[in-house]
């Protein structure tokens, strides 16, 4: 019944295994992948014809997780899976960033990647699996698909590169890389560093480029034995209508480019487009969209001949230099911390706000609930380009801008021992014309600071760009919008002026080589030491942290304390938040959280934790209160839930006849601890600090019976030498008490 086709090879030491022919054999294309425990089905389906008045390439690429995958019941009311998760979304773009630039340039055709995780193995990555698979199904499906396409993860672990590190060994590495490429060349990079190096950065990409040749050569074998025959393609347009454009357009379209600000440049590109369209369209002879592809071709012809003969761009700029930068910080009275960084027509207003471990983010994944405690969220608003169009959900572009943006920042954050609060970043683009995700990362680096987080360095953000033709090629850096729309390559590299926390790389063409990759990666290293010397006229250290923010002390107790601490269904927990105003976070390693707004609060809060925490030990100082009285004493409540007994001799220094006469049941004290009988505490009040009234010295004459200090030599027995030491002390007077010795003395 089945004409299954089954591949394998053995990957970095585990088996990896492609099949097809089995399972969805109606789609196009369909790749049952298979690692360890994790299983991923792939397909890939297109319209069968072109959708009229099509301009663009219609790509939609979906990863999905099933719960089933890891044995789990998804969660809320409706218990199925709902919208894509920020992973899925992450991962879609990741399989689509490498694969869509290598499909014809004449296909049009509607088309829809799926791939669908079936089985969850932690030790395997779901995301780089499947770019594999989706990459295999479209080897197999005949779609004019160009060239084959894998991937790995690349960690950085003890001074060593890991290919495809598990999720355990990714939390000891200093490096986390995707890598996507074909045989030859690299075509997509994604990663976070912890300050590595340029060197450093582009060996990683070498690793993992030559990781993954051995899965090129397991598609290629798949699409040999499948053998399915590819579709046809036709070209956008005849090469004439190019021409007759280009003739009749190249002098316009130079006078546009020249012009500085990017609306009246789009307007006016815009009016000879649709003058263009009138005139080829009029007679039918060719279609609104030919026309359209043709005026886009000599527009780039135009820009990239120009950079790449001059050494010149659009905006007059030379190929390495960077639009002009103004910063500023603390712009908002009750925020915690605010920055403006403006770059050219590019702008982000970024805000950032200091929370509470409770405000931390919970995400339920296959691999488990998790909380996050860095958020970022980066807003596109209509406006910011010129727009009037309805406010959406955020889209995949501002969920993956926002991503990158969050690494590029979160390697250089302290850790949450010396910095205890849940941090929420909120970038707001309020003008765009390129690299607004490293504007994101600039304002975010300046905003935290404002908000009195100790960084480990500040980080700034810069987009190279790549012209290339054949040999000839041309970097640049700080590109702008039109640069990148008409460029070869989206390179953005983030980091302090030590090393790099985040490098991301998309490519128009079919790939790059890594001499382009040095290249970029030395002009990029400079861009962003010049920006951050511009950051620095803002802000050069931590502010201190806002009032407006909540207090927060963390100390750790032992693991043994957790359980007294939170008490029978958290009563002692939920009893110290309610009369002291505080909140109170503990992990499980014994890490104990505890903000208020107010130092009164916060520190009631903490002597009453400490105080169930920490063991008192004899000669502590407590506030208790009287919980019993009887006859011999009083027990009193100490150190939290902790008991003690007060003897009638421990009330006072003076003579006390009644217990009661002295204390009260729910009278506040301070009290001593003075030691244990049979494990169970003494406590003193008359000897506890400020316990009692300090009284008053009483002074005594020296007499027959009168008292000396200790350190005083007593006087010899012979009769001459007694009258000296008599009269020598007579009528001095000594305080009553002092550390002191009876002695007689005769006058």
């Amino acid at each position: 019944m089945f004409n299954e086709i089954i591949k394998k090879t053995n990957w970095n030491g585990s088996d990896l295994e492609l099949s097809t022919g089995k399972i969805a054999r109606q789609a196009d294309g369909a790749v049952m992948l298979k690692m360890g425990d994790a299983a991923i089905l792939s397909t890939v389906v297109s319209a069968k014809q072109v959708k009229e008045g099509a301009d663009f390439f219609p790509l939609t690429v979906n990863y999905q997780e099933r719960a089933y995958a890891a044995g789990k019941i998804p969660g809320g009311f409706f218990k199925r899976e709902g919208r894509g998760s920020e992973k899925e979304i992450l991962v879609s773009r990741l399989i689509d960033r490498p694969i869509r630039p290598l499909f014809h340039p004449g296909f049009l055709n509607e088309t829809q990647v799926l791939c669908t995780v079936h089985s969850y193995d932690p030790k395997h990555n779901l995301d780089i699996l499947s770019i594999i698979g989706a990459s295999a199904a479209l080897a197999v499906s005949g779609i004019p698909y160009l060239d084959i396409v894998a991937a790995s993860r690349v960690g950085y672990i003890d001074g060593q590169y890991v290919l495809n590190p598990s999720l355990e060994e990714l939390g000891n590495s200093k490096l986390d890389l995707v890598v996507a490429g074909t045989k030859d060349s690299v075509m997509m990079v994604e990663s976070e560093a912890s300050l590595l190096t340029e060197e450093q950065m582009l060996e990683a990409v070498k690793f993992g480029h030559q990781g993954f040749q051995p899965v090129i050569e397991l598609i290629e074998d798949l699409k040999k034995a499948v053998d399915k025959a590819p579709w046809e393609t036709k070209e956008l347009f005849p090469q004439v209508l190019k021409d007759q454009i280009r003739n009749l357009t190249k002098e316009a379209i130079k006078e546009a480019f020249t012009l500085q600000i990017k609306q009246e440049r789009y307007t006016l590109i815009s009016d000879i487009r649709s003058a263009m369209i009138e005139k080829f369209t009029a007679n039918e002879e060719y279609s609104a969209v030919q026309v359209i592809f043709a005026f886009k071709e000599v527009e780039s012809e135009i820009l990239r001949a120009d950079a790449l003969k001059n050494r010149v761009r659009i905006d007059g700029r030379k190929p390495d230099e960077i639009r002009p930068i103004e910063c500023e910080t603390s712009l908002f009275p009750s925020t915690h911390g605010s920055a403006l960084f403006t770059r050219g027509e590019t702008q982000g207003l970024v805000i950032t706000t200091l929370g509470t471990g409770q405000d931390e983010q919970i995400i339920d994944a296959l691999e488990g609930e998790y909380k996050e405690y860095f958020l970022l969220n980066y807003l596109f608003p209509p406006y910011c380009v010129g727009d009037a169009s309805p406010l959406r959900a955020p889209s995949r572009r501002e969920v993956g801008h926002g991503k990158l943006a969050w690494r590029a920042l979160k390697r250089a954050l302290p850790t949450r021992t010396e910095f205890p609060y849940t941090i929420r970043v909120v970038s707001e683009i309020t003008e765009s014309n390129g690299s607004s995700s490293m504007a994101t990362v600039c304002g975010g680096s300046m905003s935290m600071m404002d908000a009195g987080i100790p960084m480990i360095a500040p980080i700034s953000g810069i987009a190279m760009g790549l012209i290339k033709e054949g040999d000839n090629f041309i970097v640049l850096s700080d590109i702008i919008a039109d640069e990148d729309h008409l460029g070869d390559m989206d390179f953005k590299v983030a980091g302090s002026k030590d090393g790099i926390t985040a490098l991301q790389m998309d490519i128009k063409v079919r790939g790059i080589t890594f001499e382009i990759m040095e290249k970029a990666l030395e002009q990029a290293k400079a861009g962003r030491i010049h920006i951050l010397g511009k950051m620095a006229t803002a802000i050069t250290t931590n502010n201190l942290v806002s009032q407006n923010a909540p207090m927060i002390e963390s100390f750790k107790v032992g693991k043994d304390k957790i359980r007294e601490i939170i008490g029978p269904g958290g009563k002692i927990i939920r009893e110290i938040c309610e009369t002291t105003g505080a909140k109170i976070d503990i992990t499980d390693e014994g890490l104990v959280s505890i903000s208020a707004v107010g130092r009164d609060k916060l520190d009631a809060a903490i002597s009453r934790v400490k105080a169930i925490a920490v063991d008192p030990e004899i000669g502590d100082i407590f506030e208790g209160t009287v919980v019993k009285i009887l006859e011999a004493g009083a027990f009193v409540n100490y150190s939290g839930n902790r008991d003690g007994f007060v003897h009638i001799s421990e009330i006072s220094h003076e003579r006390v006849e009644s217990v009661t006469g002295s204390l009260k049941e729910g009278q506040k004290v301070k009290v001593k601890l003075i030691g244990f009988d049979r494990g169970k505490a003494k406590l003193t009040i008359k000897n506890a600090e400020g316990s009692q009234p300090e009284k008053p010295k009483k002074e005594v004459q020296l007499n027959e019976k009168a008292v000396i200090p200790k350190n005083v030599t007593p006087p010899p027995t012979s009769k001459g030498e007694k009258r000296e030491v008599a009269k020598k002390w007579k009528n001095k007077p000594v305080s009553e008490d002092e550390n002191i010795t009876e002695r007689k003395y005769f006058n």
